[in-house]
């Protein structure tokens, strides 16, 4: 077991690093990925000051537009990686190596991760700069639960979604565009989660808390400027343990299921099957 253990870490640490590196060797990402992106954060705030609307919906629109970034992560470079990563010939090397696949896609959730609070951390700090959103949270160690649950439920969901994706083959293309724009309406990302509690009662946003982004961001808009969100914030905290666990338990079993239908069948790494 302890054997297992370390081959796992192993993995994990060798797929995230190219991921993490890539930041140091080319820094004209950062114009692209996080200054470009507070331009739209930028039409929603002035349209919010133009109504008078409360400061904190500002900061709603900043930590949205934020967190958003992990969900377009978790689908172009988790769900859809190991379907590209089939085309480009990398695929059946995961498969030889001795390392678990788990580790692999951890490793990728990891490195993703990483660069993508870079990205996130730059747009909130300068929003707030900008727009001078008042920020007075509850509790720093409950913000980091919130957000440390949130990004395990949702990069398990990414797991679960590569294993998904690569059965699919040329469809996860389709499914990654067709999952991308519905959530910015269900996470509440722009604006308050609850106000979707008039859309056929409480229905839409009860169904929407099956996305992590949605508790996380509820959860995490109380923590920081302490309105009431849909649910408190306890509540929210154990649908997030609750997602996590079920998404990880979910990627695993998809993955032995596809391993043991690539032993099999015998096509998990030809293209077009």
């Amino acid at each position: 077991m302890p054997e297992t253990f370390r081959l796992f870490i192993m993995a994990m640490l060798a797929r995230a690093y190219p991921r993490m590196i890539w930041m140091t060797r080319n820094r004209t990402w950062l114009l692209q990925e996080t200054l470009l992106p507070v331009l739209s954060v930028s039409a929603f705030a002035y349209a919010y000051k133009a109504m008078n609307a409360p400061p904190e919906y500002v900061g709603y629109v900043i930590l949205g537009t934020a967190m958003t970034t992990f969900w377009l992560n978790v689908l172009w470079s988790m769900g859809a990686h190991l379907y590209w990563e089939r085309d480009s010939g990398n695929l059946e090397l995961y498969v030889m190596a001795p390392a678990p696949m788990m580790g692999v896609l951890a490793g990728m959730a990891l490195g993703g991760m990483t660069t993508t609070l870079v990205r996130a951390l730059t747009i909130v700090f300068t929003g707030m700069l900008l727009f001078q959103v008042p920020v007075q949270p509850s509790s720093w160690w409950l913000l980091l639960l919130v957000f440390s649950l949130t990004m395990t439920a949702l990069y398990g969901l990414g797991m679960v979604f590569a294993s998904v994706f690569l059965l699919f083959g040329r469809e996860a293309w389709h499914t990654v565009n067709l999952l991308q724009e519905p959530v910015y309406l269900f996470t509440g990302m722009n604006f308050p989660v609850k106000a979707l509690g008039t859309m056929v009662h409480f229905a839409l946003p009860g169904l929407a808390l099956f996305i992590p982004l949605t508790a996380g961001m509820d959860a995490m808009r109380q923590v920081l400027f302490g309105r009431d969100g849909f649910l408190p914030v306890t509540t929210e905290l154990v649908i997030l343990a609750g997602l996590s666990v079920v998404f990880l338990s979910l990627a695993a079993r998809t993955l032995m299921w596809i391993e043991r239908k690539a032993r099999r069948d015998g096509k998990l790494t030809v293209k077009w099957q």
